[in-house]
């Protein structure tokens, strides 16, 4: 649409960047709309921090031009023609283009084209946002259509595909893209055809960006899930926030420890009665039981009479969970490293000692993801309340989705929402007092 020159302003004896519309373009009234819009967005959030500064606009030659700050960096888009972007490099970009974000959104200005290329850099790499050409702000008249799509297929937001208005959550969604691009080194729905690639913003499900790169740790995922969410107003709050739920995973990261250990075998005695005894012991085994669902797990249920032969047998870990509208479902329960620290995790909540659990339950959660075991949705649960009770809001209600999308609808969780959502809205909520109300693998929620 434009042409940008290098120029020197003799009166200041500065270097500066020109954009002038492109001849061909300079008689289309929308075009010349567009490109005036791109001024007076650019004008209105000049000052900003990591903002292009804008100096002057005007016309020549009945071709309308901006005066803009020149940045001899290039883009984070030439940075990423290199090859993945290290993690400190990218989280400081991303922090940078967030605050720039924000403040548009609090000047009512939707840049609906957030990508690497429109990622300027200056010669010490910190980042501009530039080219407001299709920016949506309050007070200007709209060049959008309904239907219209504006944006970059690789970078666009679900309602944007749909032809729908964007929001601030359309850019943050955008962001998220750059950001899930500058740390796998890929964006999410790459595909051979834009079309393709838009489809993918429309109905994919998210990428496992920690199977791309498996560097990455624990809880990238998560953020990711909340970042890209379909449903606009299930993301960050903020351009701000999602950089933030970024930063706390790599925070939160711990190196791995290799456990060896043999899958847990229960030993059943089909015709024993149960002592009293032994019920106690099956019923503390189940950690919590909450309203609206019965949970039961056979684990290592000792004697309690004779049998044997024939009568005993040896099962692998299963848990049986009834409802309450008497039906009965059978789900396999992962046995691995992911399940133990689980068990840990869920262990240290119960006393309290949230601090001790962060890590081991930040770990767990990374080992179960993607088995789609009530293990690894308990372990998403214990994760978001730990991290809740410490005074986090990073990556909580992104958690709570992933439990919820494998165990049902459960009052647990819809409790924590609740509470999140509302104590996360204007700050950080407070620390959790008293016995966790956490999963560990032997116990259901309701």
């Amino acid at each position: 649409m434009g042409e940008v020159y290098r120029a020197t302003d003799t009166t200041l004896g500065r270097t500066v960047a020109i954009k002038l519309l492109a001849e061909r373009h300079s008689r289309d009234p929308d075009v010349r709309a567009r490109f005036t819009r791109e001024a007076l967005a650019a004008a209105r959030l000049s000052g900003e921090p990591y903002v292009i500064t804008v100096f002057d606009v005007g016309e020549h030659d009945g071709r309308p031009f901006i005066v803009m700050e020149y940045l001899d960096g290039g883009t984070v888009h030439d940075e990423l023609r290199k090859g993945r972007v290290d993690a400190p490099q990218a989280l400081d970009w991303l922090d940078q283009a967030a605050a720039a974000l924000d403040a548009a959104h609090r000047q009512g200005v939707v840049h609906r084209d957030v990508k690497p290329a429109n990622l300027l850099l200056d010669k010490d790499g910190v980042v501009r946002v530039s080219d407001f050409g299709i920016a949506s702000a309050t007070g200007m008249d709209t060049l959008t259509l309904p239907g219209t799509v504006l944006g970059t297929a690789g970078y666009l937001s679900p309602e944007q595909a749909r032809g729908e208005l964007a929001t601030p959550a359309s850019d943050r969604y955008a962001l998220g893209v750059v950001a899930f691009e500058l740390l796998t080194g890929r964006r999410p729905f790459a595909a051979d055809t834009p079309v393709t690639e838009a489809f993918g913003h429309l109905n994919a499900e998210v990428p496992s960006a920690e199977r791309i790169a498996p560097d990455l740790p624990p809880g990238t995922d998560a953020v990711f899930s909340s970042a890209l969410a379909k449903d606009p107003p299930t993301r960050p709050a903020s351009a701000k926030e999602l950089v933030h739920e970024l930063r706390s995973a790599f925070d939160d990261a711990v190196p791995a420890t290799v456990v060896l250990a043999e899958p847990p075998q229960i030993r059943i005695h089909r015709h024993s009665r149960w002592s009293r005894r032994n019920l106690a012991y099956a019923g503390a085994a189940l950690g919590l039981v909450l309203a609206g669902l019965a949970g039961a797990a056979l684990l290592g249920v000792a004697g309690g009479g004779g049998g044997g032969g024939a009568a005993e047998r040896t099962v692998t870990h299963v848990r049986t969970v009834v409802t309450t509208t008497g039906g009965v479902s059978t789900t396999p329960a992962s046995t691995g490293e992911g399940a133990e620290l689980n068990r840990e995790g869920f262990a240290r909540m119960q006393v309290g000692d949230y601090q001790g659990a962060l890590p081991l339950l930040t770990r767990a959660v990374h080992d179960l993801n993607g088995s789609r075991t009530l293990d690894e949705a308990y372990a998403d649960y214990n994760l978001a309340y730990t991290r809740f009770a410490l005074g986090r809001c990073d990556g909580v209600l992104a958690l709570l989705a992933r439990s919820q999308a494998i165990q049902g609808k459960r009052g647990a969780i819809d409790d924590l929402r609740r509470r999140a959502e509302s104590a996360c809205v204007g700050g950080t909520p407070g620390h959790g007092k008293g016995k966790a109300k956490g999963h560990g693998n032997e116990g259901d929620n309701g």
